[in-house]
């Protein structure tokens, strides 16, 4: 098992500014090293040869036909408009013209 001892995890706490009791410490010092164990038998199998994987299953996009569908014409699209002027959407200014 990695060696992280009391002493590291104090050193992590004061660094992020974590209050850590006693118990908490030993607690934390043998969670860290299972931890950092896990990762490190991980990177002993995963070597160059075995490709990086994001997600266990294949995936690939299942895209339609873009096919043109049913069209509004202009008077349809603005006949919910709360406002429209010159065949277009009229909308409160958002920016100061000079």
């Amino acid at each position: 098992m990695t060696e992280i001892n009391r002493d590291d995890v104090a050193h992590l706490a004061r660094l992020a500014h974590i209050d850590m009791s006693d118990a908490e410490l030993d607690r934390m010092a043998g969670e860290l090293a299972v931890i950092v164990d896990s990762v490190k038998s991980v990177s002993e199998i995963a070597g160059p040869e075995v490709p990086a994987t994001s997600h266990p299953i294949p995936l690939s996009n299942v895209l339609r036909e873009d096919v043109v569908g049913q069209l509004l014409s202009q008077e349809q699209a603005l006949s919910g408009a709360p406002d429209a002027e010159d065949g277009r959407f009229k909308v409160p200014a958002i920016l100061e013209e000079d």
